[in-house]
């Protein structure tokens, strides 16, 4: 009995291994079709999102019959939790990349990466957070989760340089209003991006150290380990 209840709790990690795999597939071409100005990318990754979005409704509903059958405790209710909350941040990291799909269709204007200010700095760095995010949960690595939040502030900070930047050029021309909103819009979806992987990450530390960083000084002010 003991085992069937084990391969349940390994069907539901797997689960969710497989949504933050697709969740990194989504994030990779939506960034492609940006820096390469390639629509068919842009469009095979809006494809994507629907089976994020089913895999989100599978885990909530794994997650819930577990609990309401098996009355787990410890570990066992942690992952469970920590599941269905990380599932949450994978579905909106999904939504956030089509966002940015969207808008590259949108451009559909063959805009030199020169252009894009720090968006190219910001698309790489966001995505080894969530890999690394997802790595962490994979490999049961609370210390490598630890040290993503302490990343995020520099991702904060491109976002808001961004921000300048992009709006200090449309006052200077206004041809550039439609392409620069947009590219503020994809700036802050690589943002949020950055933000879900640090919740993930918290939520490992959660899970394998049974500590609550969310409000700690390592993700206030990015100070390291708050032990």
């Amino acid at each position: 009995m003991k085992r069937f209840f084990h391969s349940e709790l390994e069907q539901f990690r797997s689960n969710l291994l497989l949504m933050g795999e697709r969740c990194i597939e989504i994030v990779r071409l939506s960034t492609r079709a940006l820096l390469e100005a390639d629509v068919s990318l842009a469009r095979a990754a809006k494809e994507k999102d629907d089976a994020i979005d089913e895999l989100e409704l599978m885990i909530d509903a794994e997650a819930i019959r577990y609990i309401s059958m098996r009355a787990p405790v410890a570990r066992d209710l942690r992952l469970l939790v920590m599941g269905m909350k990380a599932a949450h941040d994978l579905e909106r990291v999904g939504d956030e990349a089509t966002s940015i799909a969207r808008r590259v269709i949108k451009l559909d204007a063959g805009l030199p990466v020169k252009e894009f200010y720090a968006i190219p700095q910001m698309t790489t760095l966001t995505l080894e957070m969530l890999r690394d995010s997802i790595d962490s949960l994979i490999d049961g690595d609370a210390e490598k989760a630890i040290g993503i939040p302490m990343r995020d502030k520099e991702i904060d900070r491109l976002n808001k340089a961004n921000f300048a930047d992009i709006a200090g050029r449309i006052r200077q021309d206004g041809s550039a209003v439609d392409s620069g909103i947009d590219l503020i819009f994809i700036s802050k979806s690589l943002e949020r991006i950055a933000d879900h992987a640090s919740n993930i990450s918290e939520e490992v530390v959660y899970l394998y150290k049974a500590e609550d960083i969310r409000h700690s000084s390592i993700v206030k002010e990015g100070k390291g380990d708050p032990r």
